[in-house]
């Protein structure tokens, strides 16, 4: 016997004879296989007769449980004392074999499991510039093209996302959260080179082409239901600034608005992304009913004294544009074009959420008005109002119904179901110069604005195109107006486009696992800190299909203390796991077409 085991011998039973002490095996009732499962324990022996005499029962019963569970009789059923090498051995395996029908135990080895393959998958998001041996083969099923299970999404499968900028540091991310979710992705890039294509997973399909070249944009948006746009300029050069955050967007948000067109023309107009034309000025004839008018604001002799005359006309031109023009010189004067709205038969404003005016000029303002009550009786009508503003040339201009304010404050809010009078005022006050150019002599009591179609938006209930854009916080400070000024006019051209939106500004972007922090969702460029690159990818995919995102710009980054008076309109939202939905009530709570 080894110096430990006669020691802790001597702690169990004292200073007994070891000569005295049997080795008992006692079986345990759970046997696997019809066998028995054994306990090893150590029980001291007494040397009276009548110790003897209950030892010789037990072996005698112990014998009568063998014989009739047909168990063959093992060694040390005699009583003869083993070896504590045995011992111990026997003690091990037993325990090893206990632990796996242990509930604690199987417990335990369940959670092990789980946390591995969940490490494995959740490393996918992830940045790594390397490849690790425990990822190959959750990455094979991405690069196989096979949704994972346990992530798929409900009506994922039948939705194709096209990814601008897959290559960005949020892109390639975005692009792998795509594919564990089951959606069919597409990626844009400028080339097709090898390290690109390496880059993504062989399902994705790869589509050549340039944000700034509108022809090479047709077959990226060709059978896509959304767009996630992450692509920034990879310089501070104004030229590709605006080429790739402004002109880029706007040249992607005109391609697939000349997709869905076409679809719902093969539809016969039946489409749920078809609008309602309303007016389209393309011959002398479409100019019938619209009426022009002039009327002042003060109503006193006053304001006689500063009547400089007003004048203005709508007019069909050579060059096939009907344009509204005029001047006011009157003071608190204005000028309008009006007409009462011919509807199809079945269709009403209230199945829709806004209106689209395609238009041209000189980069105005303009008050858009509606009149709203019973036709049977116009008296009881009233007029609501929503400002526009144009930029010099051609542009599209989105008016929401719920940015239109009752004259009366008195006055319910708009019903479109009771609009049935249309008016486009033009007044001088509250005009501001136009950048470029144009702007170097301007006279702001004149105006020309050039129509091309007014259509009714259909209401959706999820985002048509997501863009990630910036706060401008982390970006140097030398090239920061620069762009910023790109980034907001990218944003304002998504914002006209008539397409449900969603505009993410995050901070700045760092290289660190995502849904490990609480983030801050706020309207106002107030935040300042930065947040993961993996966040970012998971807000883009998670806002595909949440109602609460469309139509909504936000700014978004980890959760921080603001400082006294700068305290933020916020919701702190927690990510533990990918089955939080944390962006439904942190976006509930922030206005809509912002």
């Amino acid at each position: 016997m080894s110096t430990a085991t006669a020691a802790l011998t001597s702690t169990i039973f004292g200073n007994q004879n070891p000569c005295n002490r049997r080795w008992i095996k006692i079986s345990h009732p759970q046997a696997a296989n019809g066998g028995r499962r054994s306990f090893v324990t150590m029980a001291a022996a007494s040397s009276t007769g009548k110790d003897k005499k209950n030892q010789q029962k037990k072996k005698n019963k112990r014998k009568e449980v063998q014989e009739e569970e047909k168990v063959p009789p093992e060694n040390g059923e005699t009583g003869e004392v083993s070896t504590a090498t045995t011992t111990s051995a026997s003690v091990t395996a037993i325990k090893s074999r206990l632990d796996e029908v242990n509930p604690v135990g199987l417990g335990r080895k369940s959670r092990q499991i789980f946390d591995e393959v969940w490490r494995k998958f959740s490393g996918l998001g992830q940045i790594s510039r390397t490849t690790r041996t425990d990822d190959d083969e959750a990455a094979l099923l991405l690069r196989e093209g096979g949704p994972m299970c346990e992530f798929a999404i409900p009506g994922a499968q039948n939705t194709t996302v096209l990814v601008v900028g897959a290559t960005s540091r949020v892109g390639r991310i975005v692009v792998r959260k795509l594919m564990l979710r089951g959606y069919t992705v597409k990626a844009l890039v400028r080339k097709a080179e090898k390290e690109v294509v390496d880059m993504l997973p062989t399902s994705v399909e790869i589509v050549t082409g340039d944000v700034g070249e509108p022809t090479t944009l047709k077959a990226a948006v060709e059978g896509c239901n959304k767009i996630i746009y992450c692509a920034t300029a990879r310089s501070s050069i104004t030229g590709d600034l605006n080429r790739v955050d402004h002109l880029g967007v706007y040249n992607l948000t005109k391609a697939f608005q000349d997709y869905n067109n076409k679809l719902a023309q093969l539809r016969s107009g039946k489409s749920s992304k078809s609008k309602l034309l309303i007016a389209k000025f393309k011959s002398e004839d479409t100019l019938n009913g619209w009426e022009v008018r002039q009327g002042t604001y003060f109503q006193d002799v006053v304001a006689t004294k500063y009547d400089g005359g007003m004048d203005a006309k709508f007019e069909f031109t050579e060059d096939g544009d009907a344009v509204f023009s005029g001047y006011v010189f009157t003071r608190g004067g204005y000028v309008e074009l009006s007409k009462k709205l011919s509807l199809p038969l079945g269709c009403t404003l209230d199945r829709y959420e806004g209106l689209v005016f395609s238009v041209g000029g000189n980069g105005r303002s303009y008050v858009i008005i509606l009149e709203a009550g019973p036709l049977a009786d116009t008296s009881q009508s009233k007029m609501y109002f929503a400002r526009i503003s144009t930029k010099a040339g051609f542009c599209r201009v989105r008016v929401p119904f719920s940015s239109f304010r009752p004259v009366k404050p008195e006055d319910p809010p708009l019903d479109p179901f009771l609009v049935h009078t249309l008016t486009i005022r033009f007044e001088p006050r509250r005009q501001r110069p136009v950048e470029g150019p144009v702007a170097v002599k301007q006279d702001l009591r004149s105006f020309q604005l050039i129509l091309e179609y007014i259509k009714a938006l259909p209401t959706g209930q999820e985002t048509d195109f997501i863009l990630v854009s910036c706060t401008g916080s982390g970006i140097e400070p030398a090239r920061r107006e620069q762009v910023l000024k790109a980034k907001k006019a990218g944003e304002d051209s998504l914002r006209r486009s008539g397409l449900g939106y969603t505009i993410i500004r995050p901070g700045p972007l760092v290289e660190e696992p995502g849904g490990q922090r609480a983030l801050i969702f706020d309207q106002g460029n107030r935040i300042s800190q930065g947040i993961s690159c993996a966040d970012v990818a998971d807000i883009c995919v998670k806002a595909l299909h949440d109602s609460t995102a469309r139509n909504k710009s936000f700014d978004v980054c980890y959760e921080y203390v603001a400082e006294p008076g700068k305290e933020l309109y916020e919701l702190v939202a927690h990510l533990p796991d990918k089955a939080n939905n944390y962006l439904t009530p942190a976006l509930s709570v922030l206005e809509k077409n912002t």
